[in-house]
């Protein structure tokens, strides 16, 4: 039997036998907008993790009302860059639910900041699960938003799940082509991912605890642009947050196993709800979003090895580069100095997503 339990003012829920701390004060990296309320809940998965989310409500709204979770980027917090878009969800009268990934923030599961195209997938699900049961929701009526990596596990759950009537893929990665081929494509030869194996297949004796893929720290003076912007996101004041795996030691090395020899995105040109995917015109991943959008409406795309048909309806979709954008700048829109200081770019378009899913979720 599926929970979902309420998080009130009790520093711990134990839902299920297992024993969540849930941080009752707000501790995100943005302000709590005046305009909506606010709550901590926890629900269930299939797989029997407990997952921590904040759920965000239209104040001075009534009746059933649509519906969106949120999650992302990989590596992130629900107090980060998800929480902010649920936020402004659901001051544009949306019922939102930013939620922490099994093993990661304030969510269940042992050992922590472990990955996993399955598990991943079904948070999303999950998430669906939780938002369907609540009364002031209408249940058909939910999207999903994912954000950087969470983008590309957000078109995997939409080909999966028929409920998620609307999704939003922002500032995307393709998790397993970047674990399979790197970036760019540059280490997509046989030799390098049997390396990769090897390399990977002998740390699970060594230390299968060990972590890898949090942003450098100090940043090198030589690093890449995007490299930078991570820092300037994850590690300073702008994002950073102690329980992001991105803003201290990362993922548990092994788990790149898993995404790189995964059949992921593989249906997603058979997805017929409605999809916008969102990139920055400067972002250095622009290349996966571009690619995820032509493979889900043609069937085909360049770096996809495998060939589908058309999408049987794609009308619907929609491939949406923002001007003068990187990739964390839609994160939280980016600013004009670094670590959050300067003026606000505002480069989020809130109005188009809210938009998209008024016209998708009805």
């Amino acid at each position: 039997m599926q929970a979902a339990c309420i998080g009130k003012n009790q520093t711990t829920v134990n839902c299920m036998k297992q024993k969540l701390a849930l941080t009752q004060k707000w501790d995100k990296v943005f302000p709590l907008s005046e305009n909506v309320n606010h709550k901590k809940v926890i629900f269930e998965t299939q797989y029997g993790l407990i997952l921590a989310a904040d759920l965000y409500t239209p104040k001075g709204v009534e009746g059933k009302l649509a519906a969106i979770a949120v999650s992302g980027p990989f590596g992130a917090t629900k107090e980060q860059s998800s929480g902010l878009y649920a936020m402004k969800m659901a001051e544009r009268g949306f019922v939102a639910l930013a939620f922490d990934p099994s093993y990661t923030g304030e969510s269940s599961g042992e050992p922590r900041r472990t990955a996993s195209p399955d598990i991943n997938t079904e948070d999303f699900m999950a998430a669906v699960d939780f938002l369907s049961k609540q009364d002031f929701v209408d249940a058909d009526r939910i999207g999903v938003i994912g954000i950087c990596g969470w983008g590309g596990i957000a078109l995997n759950a939409a080909a999966a799940d028929t409920r998620i009537k609307a999704t939003v893929v922002s500032t995307m990665y393709d998790l397993s082509r970047t674990a399979g081929n790197g970036y760019f494509d540059s280490e997509d030869k046989e030799e390098t991912r049997n390396n990769m194996r090897e390399t990977v297949s002998r740390q699970r004796l060594i230390d299968p605890m060990a972590m890898a893929g949090g942003v450098v720290n100090p940043l090198p003076k030589d690093a890449p642009q995007f490299v930078k912007d991570y820092y300037d996101y994850y590690i300073t004041p702008r994002g950073y947050h102690k329980r992001s795996g991105n803003s201290n030691d990362g993922w548990r090395a092994i788990g790149i196993q898993a995404y790189s020899n995964a059949r992921f995105l593989y249906y997603i040109n058979e997805i017929r709800s409605a999809v916008l995917v969102m990139h920055g015109e400067k972002a250095h991943s622009r290349y996966m979003g571009e690619a995820a959008y032509h493979y889900m409406v043609d069937g085909k795309a360049e770096g996809y090895k495998v060939v589908g048909k058309p999408n049987p309806n794609p009308n619907n979709k929609e491939l949406l580069i923002v001007p003068g954008a990187s990739h964390c700048d839609l994160y939280d829109g980016g600013y004009t100095d670094l670590e959050g200081k300067g003026k606000p770019k505002n480069l989020i378009p809130w109005d188009k997503l809210a938009s998209f899913f008024t016209k998708n979720l009805k």
